[in-house]
């Protein structure tokens, strides 16, 4: 029984989609036209203002968070300081400490061959936040040197 009534309405909507189809049939031009991309282009302040109204949402969880970093680490450049104060806050809203230290590591290593100039101006920034949120920087921890790493055979 579902199945012709499936059918018949299946069948009806065509016939309308049919008759309306040929009606909105638009004329083609041949003007000059250059087929490029159709991508909408953001001022920085519209991109900051997107990322940080994304990560502001009270009901992010773990998995929102992780592709809203996503997507901010495969762009090109370093995140905004007002970016990774709002990502920070948000990712300790889900108490989640590790992805703090990660989203840290790869600001870090996205600051490249200037890191020595970028680097220090971004801990300037968000270290008011980071001292309220109780988050330590890798360096702090660490991170930024090997573990386990052995004594290079020629300074012994």
């Amino acid at each position: 029984m579902f199945r012709t009534l499936a059918s018949r309405v299946a069948s009806s909507s065509s016939h309308v989609l049919r008759q309306t189809a040929v009606q909105k049939v638009k004329p083609l031009t041949f003007a000059p036209t250059r087929f490029m991309s159709d991508a909408v282009h953001e001022s920085d302040e519209e991109y900051i203002k997107r990322f940080e109204s994304f990560f502001n949402q009270p009901g992010l969880d773990g998995w929102d968070i992780r592709r809203g970093l996503t997507e901010l680490a495969t762009d090109d450049g370093v995140p905004d300081p007002a970016i990774m104060i709002s990502a920070l806050k948000a990712i300790r809203r889900v108490n989640d400490y590790a992805l703090a230290i990660r989203f840290l590591e790869s600001c870090e290593f996205k600051t490249g061959p200037s890191h020595s100039k970028i680097w220090p101006y971004i801990l300037q920034e968000i270290n008011p936040t980071l001292q309220e949120l109780g988050i330590e920087t890798p360096a702090q921890l660490g991170y930024d040197k090997p573990e386990l790493g052995l004594e290079d055979i020629h300074d012994m």
